[in-house]
């Protein structure tokens, strides 16, 4: 593949999936989650099976644990997470979402599929399945972070 393809195709899936963040956000606020920021949805993908601590979401994110601290205070202070005691460690606090940040996580969820629909009838239920296996296979592994 030439550069100027490899560039091509690197626009498309960065699009792509900007797109798709901006989708997902727009459908979170559409359903009544109000006061959030996409990043707001990355680290709600890492708390939501079983809560994380700040340190383990700073490194979901990929941000200093300042600031992961900071983002946790606000999704706190905005009804969509809280802290709890950490079960296997004294000194640690595990940051689990509420009733309400589950909600919204299956805002996300529906907002998503929305997107993906519409990807389907463009390219045809066939070709979006082709697409996903590709996807797949070439996806990196580890934390899906937004772009700071």
């Amino acid at each position: 593949m030439q550069n100027s393809e490899a560039m091509a195709l690197s626009a498309a899936l960065l699009a792509a999936a900007g797109g798709l963040t901006q989708r997902i956000h727009e459908g979170v606020a559409a359903r009544g989650f109000e006061g959030l920021r996409p990043a707001h949805g990355f680290a709600f993908a890492r708390l939501a099976p079983d809560g994380a601590t700040v340190t383990d979401l700073a490194v979901h994110l990929g941000v200093t644990k300042q600031a992961a601290s900071q983002l946790v205070d606000e999704m706190v202070r905005k009804g969509y997470a809280e802290r709890r005691p950490h079960p296997g460690d004294a000194r640690a606090r595990l940051v689990v979402l509420t009733a309400r940040g589950r909600e919204c996580t299956r805002a996300a969820e529906e907002a998503a599929a929305e997107a993906v629909r519409e990807w389907g009838a463009v390219l045809g239920e066939p070709e979006l399945r082709l697409l996903r296996e590709q996807l797949l296979r070439i996806a990196p592994g580890g934390p899906i972070r937004p772009a700071w």
